[in-house]
């Protein structure tokens, strides 16, 4: 199910991120749609119940351009150890589930929206999205990296898009792109689509140490600064126990 027209980012610039009572109606909407699939795919996951999709991590190549050099230089100083291996972990999962999906996608700019769609999380700002604040911090550095105005502007607009329920049903779209990732690292949505073995190495890779509880702060803080935004409409729908009961190994 798509996520609800309208929460794009020129309405993120307009509003900071923050939501009338007519758009966390259609949020529940969506939201509501989505819980029986992703209910189903987290017992199927914890049950051992896994399919094949994955890729050769080995032969992965990584896109190597300005943008993505000062992008993984910023990540790494501003994001916590925990919420930078979701970063990389979001962008490997969603890397598959395009591959699944046929989804046709720009490697560089995924890439670089997984790395930066949480910049800000860990600072939030009052009154604005962690989503939009990342975004126009990620304009900044795709300014300096020398990118077109353009360019920048898609960028943002998948990293500011990526908190909208429904979005990720579309992979070629950068926020379509970054929301199945992070979905998947944080809830396990369509974990049981994975080779189990295969998550095994990209956890080996990207350990998931301390991630949880990490993320349960940040929300937190991220609702009590923002609270009209799309994480304090999360949190009221106990996001807490769906993190701690995804189907990731402990």
């Amino acid at each position: 199910m798509a996520a609800p027209a309208g929460l794009d980012w020129t309405w993120a610039q307009k509003t900071c991120g923050n939501l009338t009572t007519a758009q966390r109606l259609q949020l529940m909407w969506v939201m509501l749609a989505m819980m029986p699939d992703l209910v189903v795919d987290v017992i199927r996951a914890r049950t051992g119940h896994h399919g094949p999709a994955q890729l050769e991590l080995a032969d992965a190549r990584l896109p190597d351009t300005a943008l993505v050099r000062r992008a993984e230089q910023q990540a790494r100083a501003v994001l916590s150890p925990p919420m930078l291996e979701h970063a990389y972990r979001s962008y490997w999962f969603a890397r598959v589930l395009a591959a699944v999906d046929g989804a046709d996608y720009d490697d560089e700019l995924v890439y670089v929206s997984c790395l930066l769609h949480g910049i800000t999380l860990e600072h939030p700002s009052p009154g604005c999205c962690f989503a939009v604040s990342g975004a126009r911090r990620a304009i900044e550095i795709a300014v300096a990296a020398g990118e077109s105005a353009e360019r920048a502007e898609v960028l943002a607009a998948g990293i500011a898009g990526h908190m909208s329920f429904g979005v990720g049903a579309d992979l070629s779209d950068p926020a379509g792109f970054v929301a199945a990732g992070t979905l998947l690292d944080t809830f396990g949505f369509r974990l049981s689509e994975f080779d189990s073995a295969w998550v095994h190495e990209v956890l080996l890779l990207h350990p998931r140490t301390g991630f949880e509880q990490a993320m349960v702060t940040a929300l937190r803080a991220e609702a009590a600064a923002v609270p009209a935004g799309r994480t304090a409409w999360l949190t009221s729908w106990g996001f807490a126990l769906l993190i701690t009961a995804n189907g990731f190994p402990r």
